[in-house]
């Protein structure tokens, strides 16, 4: 797709001109947000993303447009379970849930500002050295099955901040205690970090690591860096009431970890057929309808089975409840 340099700059302004909005319509007063709140931005995000892919289409056919859409699903799921570890960050440096929404929000920026480091590095890459596609679909292949193992396993996750941030807490003395939404305080003449600023790093350096898998997925469905860029964009930005909306209904995708490792296995699979195409071998190619329908399908399977699975574990659990109380008696 050729993009120009004036759409590129038209569409960083107007996403600037959407996280702003957000800023001072939702997120610039601290509180707590609602499950009703959560769901409206959650919806105008999602219809925001559909109107830019309808954009793609009209303006240039409907290849893009497929390929946006198989990106921003694909994003969006595995976004999704890097929720489970935002969980787990917003615990370990015990976030009060009023500035829970101002974490997010600018953890989300700072993580998308990587990411576009990480898409740039990741173009370069893959319009130079056409065998990077073995590395990326090996690499894809191994994570599906790394997913599967830790699904399998019944330890329970802790979050482990990354050297980043243990650096940055070594460097610079930090106070124990929040202050509103003060990234910075001083105190005794000293200049310290706030709790406010280092589980922001926290959770925009941890989602790099997520972009780790997620970036080179994306690129098995399209390798246009605009598509790339907007997919992440679209799928990062309603992160935060996502998180809001679907936290407490976390526990119940059971099955999303065996599904975003299928997932991730396909993807992988196709980019190792697609890098074996430009090798000259004469393999089939999965087309991007085929790969935007197996996603979709994939994912609707792992959230009935989940739902499924979760209803019966919640009985199993009741049951066992009754016959315990009755024993008692």
């Amino acid at each position: 797709m050729d993009v120009s340099l004036s759409l590129w700059i038209g569409t960083i302004g107007v996403l600037i001109a959407l996280i702003t909005a957000d800023f001072f319509i939702g997120g610039r007063k601290p509180h707590e947000v609602s499950i009703k709140e959560a769901g409206i931005w959650t919806t105008v995000w999602i219809i925001l993303a559909i109107g830019f892919g309808a954009f793609l289409w009209k303006q240039y056919g409907s290849q893009p447009a497929s390929e946006f859409f198989a990106g921003y699903i694909t994003e969006k799921s595995l976004s999704v379970d890097n929720l489970f570890v935002f969980i787990l960050i917003m615990g370990k440096f015990a976030v009060p849930r009023i500035y829970q929404q101002r974490v997010l929000m600018f953890g989300v920026i700072i993580a998308l500002v990587l990411r576009a480091v990480f898409i740039a590095g990741g173009a370069a890459l893959v319009s130079t050295f056409s065998w990077v596609f073995y590395i990326f679909g090996a690499f894809l292949i191994w994570t599906a099955w790394k997913l599967i193992q830790d699904a399998r396993s019944d330890e329970e996750e802790e979050f482990e901040e990354n050297r980043l941030l243990k650096s940055i807490e070594r460097r610079f003395p930090a106070t124990d205690k929040y202050h509103g939404t003060k990234l910075f305080i001083v105190e005794n003449g000293r200049r310290l970090m706030t709790p406010m600023l280092i589980v922001m790093l926290a959770i925009g350096t941890t989602d790099v690591l997520f972009a780790l898998d997620s970036i080179p997925a994306i690129f098995g469905l399209t390798q246009d860096p605009y598509i790339v860029f907007t997919a992440n964009a679209f799928a990062l930005m309603g992160l935060r009431q996502l998180y809001f909306l679907i936290g407490g209904l976390l526990k119940k995708l059971v099955h999303l970890a065996y599904g975003l490792s299928v997932i991730l296995g396909f993807i992988g699979v196709k980019l190792v057929l697609h890098a074996l195409h430009e090798s000259g071998v004469h393999v089939p190619e999965i087309s991007i309808a085929a790969s935007l329908g197996f996603i979709v399908v994939v994912l609707a399977v792992t959230t009935v089975t989940s739902l499924i699975a979760s209803r019966r574990q919640e009985r199993a659990a009741l049951e066992a409840a009754d016959e315990r109380d009755g024993a008692d008696v």
